[in-house]
């Protein structure tokens, strides 16, 4: 076993009582997937020890809390934050916890922003590219997005189904592109309606590599400058993306973090395993991957890389 443990913070659980909640909103088959996965904290402790992941920071993947009432939202979340926090609280070298938020609800939102952070002890909080089509740069969300920023909070966006996903994904799993394209949709909201600016302590964590934004980046500085979306004498859309934070669930090795790389560094590149929507053995051949893969120059391994950004994002990781 490596010498450096992994921090994984793109990883996931499951409650009964949410899972329960989301079968009787009518979501059996949750993102086009063929079903919901099964989950414990023993299981999820024993990939860490056969992989290496020294630590986990836990999350409620999509689809989120919201299935369309603010008040079943807000129990609900309310519900699985006191769980993660629990899990937290056993095991608190090997978990931490990022909450739930019941958002497209703001209000309730920033209510169970402030008890989570407050009370319960979270690491941060987990939103979705978009919320039943409300994507972050929505001018709606601008009161969250101010406490955040004043709290100099994490927020760990989650990628989820765009709106028409039926009609975009063509049958297919919605994680294996649309999740994707849903992450650069949402970053480039949020650029271009000014939140990167405006609320400069948040700490943004992207995942799967940012999805598209290393190939679109480029594009995106074009429509800046010259296409009138934005002032011409701004920071570029480099800068501003190259500031938050990405973790490389998902295939980093040969071609994902390379691209990374090559467009936005490898400063704020954590590692994220996606379990346990990514199934054990997906995982176990990801970390195989990039434990295999030729090392950052001058950086030893991806392990002490991406174990180093951590411990900067999060100093407290290792205690």
């Amino acid at each position: 076993m490596p010498s450096t443990g992994l921090i994984d913070v793109h990883a996931h659980f499951l409650t009964d009582g949410y899972v329960s909640a989301a079968r009787s909103a009518g979501v059996e088959h949750p993102d086009g997937m063929p079903g919901w996965p099964s989950w414990g904290v023993e299981q999820h402790l024993g990939l860490m020890d056969r992989s290496g992941i020294e630590k986990s920071y836990l999350s409620v993947s999509s689809p989120g809390v919201h299935f369309g009432d603010d008040g079943a939202a807000r129990a609900l979340a309310r519900e699985v934050n006191e769980f993660g926090a629990l899990v937290h609280a056993r095991h608190p070298h090997r978990f931490g916890h990022f909450a739930s938020l019941p958002l497209p609800d703001v209000e309730g939102s920033l209510v169970e922003a402030a008890h989570a952070l407050d009370v319960l002890g979270a690491d941060g909080v987990t939103v979705e590219s978009n919320h039943h089509g409300v994507y972050l740069g929505d001018p709606r969300l601008e009161p969250l997005w101010e406490e955040l920023d004043r709290r100099g909070a994490v927020v760990f966006v989650h990628p989820t189904s765009p709106p028409h996903a039926d009609d975009l994904a063509l049958g297919r799993p919605r994680p294996m592109l649309e999740f994707l394209f849903d992450t650069a949709r949402t970053a480039s909201d949020l650029l271009f309606r000014g939140v990167l600016g405006r609320r400069p302590r948040i700490r943004w964590i992207l995942t799967h590599g940012g999805g598209a934004l290393p190939l679109l980046a480029d594009r995106m500085e074009l429509f800046r400058t010259h296409l009138g979306s934005g002032p011409a004498d701004g920071p570029s859309v480099i800068d501003q993306l190259g500031r938050l934070w990405y973790d490389m669930a998902g295939t980093p090795f040969p071609r994902q973090v390379p691209a990374f790389s090559a467009a936005f560094g490898t400063e704020r590149l954590l590692y994220g395993s996606d379990y346990c929507w990514t199934p054990v053995e997906a995982v176990l051949a990801q970390v195989a991957s990039v434990d295999s893969a030729p090392g950052p120059s001058g950086a030893g391994s991806w392990r002490d890389l991406t174990t180093r950004n951590a411990l900067r994002l999060f100093p407290s990781a290792t205690r």
